[in-house]
């Protein structure tokens, strides 16, 4: 059971989460969370030395607690094809809500500071999505692809709609066609 100190951690995460999805990163100050959270400077401080921190802390827990971590379903035997479309259902979602994004934070997140933490979660997306079309193929579900490739699309896509959909309102039929395109590529002709 999570103690005091772990539970405010977790509170800040969540209240910079909507400043850092409204602001990007590079406008959120130590003090806009002071104000979001009620905590004083200090109090703050103690949990995160910067907003670099505080972010870095951000992209590791959504990464932690990704619903695109395919691995216990894939040990369950789950159907590969029922996981790919909760997956790509999910990421529909997504990418229809600009206004949650952290693409722009993220952006600049990764243009100002000296990190490996984006390069790190890029791998382990990467992972988690390869596992699943690896497994998909094994099974006969999906077709016998490049599996680097379609991961590099459903990867990039997302990202890329989500990045440009906070520049310009995206139509609900571009996005169901992105995943469209997925779902045939992976398992030909569907539904």
């Amino acid at each position: 059971m999570p103690g005091k100190r772990e539970k405010t951690r977790e509170s800040i995460i969540d209240a910079s989460y909507v400043l850092f999805a409204k602001k990007g990163f590079k406008q959120v100050t130590m003090k806009d969370v002071c104000e979001v959270t009620g905590m004083s400077r200090g109090g703050l401080y103690s949990h995160f030395s910067g907003t670099d921190k505080l972010f870095e802390a951000l992209l590791e827990r959504i990464a932690e607690n990704s619903a695109m971590d395919f691995h216990a379903e894939i040990e369950e035997d789950f159907s590969a094809k029922e996981i790919l479309f909760r997956a790509l259902d999910l990421m529909e979602e997504e990418m229809k809500h600009p206004e949650d994004s952290l693409s722009v934070a993220i952006y600049e997140y990764a243009e100002t500071v000296d990190s490996d933490v984006m390069e790190r979660l890029n791998r382990n997306a990467e992972r988690k999505w390869k596992e699943l079309v690896l497994y998909g193929i094994e099974r006969g579900e999906f077709r016998d692809v490049d599996a680097d490739e379609i991961v590099n699309v459903i990867l990039y896509s997302y990202q890329g709609v989500r990045m440009w959909s906070r520049i310009t309102p995206m139509k609900s039929k571009t996005i169901c066609s992105i995943t469209n395109h997925i779902k045939k590529h992976l398992i030909g002709a569907f539904l």
